[in-house]
């Protein structure tokens, strides 16, 4: 394998979290629910994904309970917002500290202290074939995991359904104006809470991700920021699933030459080469601030009674 295509199986890789978590940011937001709870959601789905995958040998339960962890958080966080029009910032807050405490005490409940590091296998790559024999592309970009393939198929997925189906357009109505979208028979209640459920669920699995793919282990540290960067990635895709692939490929590259370039022996203090992706994500999103359009109605309660939307 040549430097360029481990380098670019390697970034492929590392974008799938922030994809994942940024995409269920998008959901939620899409309908008018901002959610800020995405770096602890995604730490109690690494704690959780890998407990179950290590008490039960099997990563794909591990990844469904991660999966449903996050969509209950997702979930309490529509109902507050929208059931309760408790205000989504602090309810969102309340859920990322909840989690966060959460994910350290099960991990110490179910695992305790230990002299050796509890492992879990991670998940192996499938090949697809033909495709991966294709030279240089091959390699980077068919020759990966499955959530790796899920991430790709659906960012597709949620462009099309988005973007040329009447149910995505529905789903849009709801985050730019409620109350006209409410008049037309669309359930905003409704989608508000399965687009909150649905986008939690996303986090738990970019969060199980990590430590199925990258370490095989939890680690209360593992998260590393990548939910507070998929919240201004959201921003820097406006958005829109496409940008946000985008993106997220760039938010990845920028933690692949940080790492390269620290394992490489660089003569630059590790701690500069950490803060590489967080200044580059500064003077994107500098720019990017400029022409993102958010959904009017983002993080903003509904009220069927009130005379304005």
């Amino acid at each position: 394998m040549t430097e360029f295509a481990a380098l670019a199986q390697l970034t492929v890789v590392a974008m799938v979290p922030f994809l994942l978590a940024s995409l269920g940011t998008m959901l939620g937001g899409l309908a008018g629910v901002f959610s800020v709870s995405q770096e602890g959601v995604m730490l109690l789905g690494a704690s959780v994904g890998f407990l179950v995958s290590f008490s039960t040998g099997s990563n794909t339960v591990g990844i469904l309970v991660a999966a449903a962890v996050g969509g209950l958080f997702g979930l309490a966080l529509g109902w507050a917002t929208t059931v309760l029009r408790l205000d989504q910032f602090v309810i969102g807050l309340a859920l990322f500290f909840a989690a966060t405490g959460l994910a350290g005490l099960l991990f110490r409940v179910v695992i305790g202290q230990t002299g050796q590091t509890p492992l879990v296998d991670t998940l192996p790559r499938l090949d697809i074939p033909l495709l991966s024999d294709i030279p240089l592309l091959g390699t980077a970009l068919f020759s990966h995991n499955v959530l790796v393939y899920f991430a790709a198929l659906l960012a597709v997925g949620l462009y099309f359904f988005l973007y040329r189906t009447r149910a995505g357009l529905d789903l849009r109505s709801v985050g730019e104006n409620p109350k006209a979208a409410d008049s037309l028979g669309i359930p905003v209640v409704w989608t508000r809470l399965w687009t909150s459920t649905a986008g939690g669920a996303l986090m738990g699995i970019a969060g199980a991700y990590l430590p199925m793919v990258f370490t095989g282990t939890f680690t209360e540290g593992i998260v590393g920021g990548r939910g507070w960067l998929a919240i201004a990635l959201t921003f820097f895709g406006g958005w829109r699933p496409q940008y946000i692939v985008a993106g997220a490929l760039f938010f990845a590259t920028m933690d692949v030459v940080a790492l390269r370039a620290e394992v490489s022996n660089v003569d630059i203090p590790s701690q500069v080469l950490l803060v590489v992706p967080y200044v580059a994500t500064l003077l994107v999103m500098i720019f990017a601030f400029r022409w993102a359009r958010v959904p009017a109605f983002l993080g903003r309660n509904y009220d069927r009674e009130s005379r304005t939307a």
